[in-house]
């Protein structure tokens, strides 16, 4: 029986790349070390660092004008960098509240400034995404804040809100890599490696130059996105093995047709699920449809005592961490780019067959 991990992260990674890492990791290319013993200063690391960002400028069409920073902090910690580096003795920033992470991002942010939430869906359960024109947009704030997918709530926006000329910073984690991005609209993208890029335990910034500038006083030296950014990520000795597995993953995605080829197959994955999901009455999802994650699928039983036994059985059929984050309850089918069509439809069948049992 094959087994399918629909964790929200660390996330499955894709087979081709598990293989080769299993194959590659006594001895990288004759040199009789494993990556993660390579010195961060050798040839051999700073070949794998740059063609890891070349693979990712091209997959994203990356201006010039963007650097890319891999960080060794988690994308949380840039809930503190961002104020850190961009409100430049401005007092004031924009947050835009959809969910659990953006409101954690709105917590730190309270730590450097008086944070404007512009919109809130909190009224509704976090069921849908307030409309821009609902907003209420600060001229003067230094930047606008948002989380583009809730991976707890399963929410997702499919459009790019518009900020003027106050840069619009945006946390991707949970859909990165998942579909073609204008990464021109934004000033700073950032996302976590445990969803589609690899191992947890690194970040990616993309950071327009403009944007780049001293740090506030007295900020952590490895938290500063300029010194970062001069440096190459190599301002202290970088992750280099979760880099490197993400460099392989960039790869797998360019062999696989790039950005569009993932947003086809995402599309196709969410649909399955969610088409499911709305054609019978046992199984609820109640985010609304133009606003559903195609990364993060929740869902909840008619009543929780099921729960435990929808997990045993869908664990007994290689179907795994399919429970929901602890702050809602309930089940999640985490859809990024290495679960296969197949696993989805396994999920669909498991479900379907659970349902004539216990509906």
């Amino acid at each position: 029986m094959r087994a399918f991990n629909f964790s929200a992260g660390p996330a499955t990674l894709p087979t081709e790349v598990i293989t080769q890492v299993q194959q590659e990791l006594p001895d990288w290319r004759g040199t009789g070390m494993s990556v993660m013993e390579l010195s961060h200063r050798s040839p051999e690391f700073a070949g794998i660092l740059s063609q890891a960002e070349l693979d990712l400028r091209e997959l994203l069409d990356l201006p010039d004008h963007y650097r890319v920073v891999f960080c060794q902090e988690g994308a949380s910690a840039h809930w503190d960098m961002i104020p850190l580096n961009l409100l430049q003795g401005n007092p004031r920033a924009d947050y835009v509240e959809t969910g659990h992470w953006s409101t954690r991002a709105i917590e730190e942010g309270r730590r450097y400034c008086t944070v404007n939430i512009v919109a809130s869906n909190r009224g509704d359960g976090c069921g849908a995404i307030p409309p821009q024109s609902e907003w209420r947009l600060d001229p003067r704030a230094a930047y606008v804040h948002y989380c583009s997918n809730e991976t707890i709530e399963g929410l997702e926006f499919f459009w790019v809100p518009d900020t003027g000329p106050v840069p619009l910073v945006v946390d991707m984690s949970s859909h990165f890599l998942s579909r073609p991005m204008d990464i021109s609209r934004f000033g700073l993208v950032y996302a976590g490696a445990q969803k589609n890029i690899g191992p947890a335990g690194l970040s990616i910034a993309l950071i327009r130059d403009d944007l780049l500038k001293p740090a506030a006083p007295g900020t952590p030296f490895l938290m500063d996105y300029q010194r970062q950014a001069q440096a190459h990520s190599m301002l202290n000795t970088p992750p280099t093995f979760t880099i490197w597995v993400a460099g392989l993953v960039f790869q797998w995605i360019r062999r696989q047709g790039g950005l569009r080829a993932m947003e086809r197959l995402s599309r196709e994955k969410s649909g399955l699920l969610y088409d499911f999901l709305d054609a019978g009455g046992f199984y609820r999802t109640q985010v609304r449809r133009e606003d559903r994650s195609r990364m993060n699928v929740p869902f909840q039983l008619p009543t929780p005592a099921l729960d435990s036994v929808f997990l045993r059985e869908a664990a007994q059929n290689g179907l795994h961490q399919l429970r929901g984050h602890r702050v809602v309850g309930g089940m999640r089918a985490s859809l990024y780019n290495a679960m296969p069509v197949e696993g989805v439809k396994a999920l669909v069948n498991f479900m379907s067959d659970f349902e004539r049992r216990y509906g």
